[in-house]
């Protein structure tokens, strides 16, 4: 089944009820129909799902090392999960925690700048996940990269479903959904304790609420236009639990790294051009002005509203204990439950503000940063671990661990990427809207601060962007393949393209895996491996 099976772009028809369409017309043009089996739309995400998972869990201890900046968050997450806030870490906790030793506190009386407050510069949010982690299964590399891998899983799933309900095809959700698990940069943040893995996750989570969203509301809209007089408005679309849904995943993105914040703003901005066009679909006369009057008081609640709460509550333990970097307790303690509310948040601004100074003023260099007009062509990745062990005969051994994409998917996901572009000014399709902004949102405002602060990033940064990466490969499949009623030539051509991608792809990955999941191989086979001399 073909991408372009399904023409699901916004059309304004001429005023509706002059000329009567066929029943359900209106509904299948503004919610085209899923076909084929409903239960292979869930089967087959999730066998794709489960291989991808399989890749991420296994050996997932291994190298059993703290790795990169899991030296920052697989500790403050422990202390998350003890304390309720990231505390200051003994020298050697590194060490420690590897000999199998949780005790790596130092011991101090709780005060705001005091030698137990840990300043940090990310919301705890992502902490708090990789803390569930070494909950269940101790602080060791296999817990405390547990919440990694299972986001890391879900994901797959959830771009091969996201992906289905754009196309309506099971097997071009599918696609999306294997090249996200053979990606490389995805596999490796999947088993490794960064932030960047869940901002990835919780961006992706409220984009797939919003795409359901956009279901949901044109099907009430449909349901009014058969059953109601046409005005110039339409009407109110009623409370949108989906809505809300995707506001609390971008609170959470937000509530992991502060990147979520160019989500948050674009998705809300694309939820409501949506409405728009869906009330324009109908043939409204004033379908803008329908969707700022009908549509922004619930968006605003849904996504505005509801993201603040989200954060907030993410810094629930920091507001509860004495321990928190800058909490000023005794002050906020001291006057009364009015002054306690109005010292804590003033207390908790500050701290706001101190980490966005730090953030506009991070310029120290670093042997893998990388800039932004770097990363599509994977020019400098992270060298996440690398040690030369025993093992390997006469011959010198290495044991790595590669932050880099699966080259064949990033340099195709380009080429896609360009011919969505020229499908959208041909077509104004909104599947290629909603996937192009998304890349940009993940990439473009790193221009500013790479030229205006001249701040040290990283590739891994992008991590945002890889579902969407997926998702334009997948509605490239699509045009290729061609609609239902192509010439058979075509869409067998089209299809066998597409399959040989996929099939290069997955030897791609297979050519790169030892050198992403720290197997121990011989030098000359790990230096075989770096495409680019900036890889070594």
């Amino acid at each position: 089944m073909a991408l372009t099976d399904f023409p699901n772009q916004d059309f304004e028809k001429p005023e509706p009820r002059d000329v009567p369409e066929p029943p359900g017309s209106v509904r299948d043009r503004l919610v085209p129909p899923f076909r084929g089996n409903p239960l292979w739309g869930w089967l087959g995400p999730l066998v794709v799902a489960v291989f991808g998972a399989f890749l991420r869990f296994d050996r997932l201890g291994t190298p059993k090392a703290v790795v990169f900046d899991e030296t920052y968050y697989a500790k403050d997450a422990l202390s998350l999960i003890r304390f309720g806030v990231e505390r200051v870490a003994v020298k050697d906790a590194d060490k420690l925690l590897l000999s199998g030793k949780t005790d790596i506190w130092q011991n101090c009386a709780p005060t705001d700048l005091g030698p137990c407050a840990s300043y940090v510069v990310h919301p705890p949010l992502g902490k708090w996940m990789i803390g569930v982690g070494e909950w269940l299964f101790g602080a060791n590399p296999f817990g405390w990269r547990f919440a990694a891998a299972l986001v890391g899983a879900l994901s797959v799933l959830m771009v091969a479903r996201i992906a289905r309900r754009m196309t309506r095809s099971t097997l071009l959700g599918c696609l999306a959904g294997l090249l996200l698990a053979v990606d490389g940069l995805h596999f490796v943040l999947s088993r490794t304790a960064l932030l960047d893995v869940f901002l990835m996750f919780w961006v992706l989570a409220g984009f797939g609420c919003l795409v359901v969203d956009r279901d949901r509301a044109r099907e009430r809209l449909a349901g009014w236009y058969e059953g109601s007089r046409l005005s110039g408005t339409g009407p109110w679309l009623g409370v949108r639990p989906w809505r809300i849904a995707a506001g609390v995943c971008l609170g959470a993105a937000c509530a992991t790294k502060w990147s979520g914040m160019f989500f948050l703003v674009a998705f809300a901005v694309m939820s409501l051009v949506w409405d728009a066009g869906a009330r324009r679909a109908i043939g409204l006369r004033r379908p803008f002005s329908g969707a700022l009057r009908r549509d922004l008081p619930t968006a605003l609640a849904g996504l505005g509203l509801v993201p603040i709460v989200a954060y907030m509550a993410s810094w629930t333990g920091w507001f509860t204990t004495p321990y928190g970097y800058g909490r000023n307790w005794a002050q906020a303690t001291g006057s009364g439950p009015v002054f306690f509310v109005r010292d804590s948040l003033h207390s908790w601004w500050n701290y706001q503000s101190m980490v966005l100074g730090f953030h506009t003023g991070l310029d120290s260099t670093h042997p893998y940063q990388s800039q932004p007009w770097q990363w599509p062509l994977l020019l400098r990745p992270v060298a996440f671990f690398y040690e030369s062990p025993d093992g390997c005969g006469p011959s010198k051994c290495a044991q790595a661990v590669l932050g880099v994409g699966t080259p064949v998917i990033w340099y195709g996901a380009l080429v896609a990427l360009i011919a969505l572009v020229a499908w959208y000014v041909a077509t104004r399709d909104w599947r290629a809207g909603a996937v192009l902004l998304a890349y940009g949102v993940g990439w473009l405002p790193w221009f500013y601060y790479a030229i205006a602060d001249k701040r040290t990033m990283f590739l891994f940064y992008t991590a945002p962007m890889l579902p969407f990466m997926a998702l334009a490969l997948a509605l490239a499949a699509g045009l290729l393949i061609g609609p239902a009623g192509a010439r058979p030539g075509r869409r067998l051509v089209g299809a066998a393209v597409s399959g040989a991608f996929v099939l290069v792809a997955l030897i791609n990955f297979w050519w790169l895996y030892p050198v992403i999941s720290a197997e121990i191989i011989p030098y000359d086979d790990w230096h075989r491996r770096m495409l680019f001399d900036r890889w070594i």
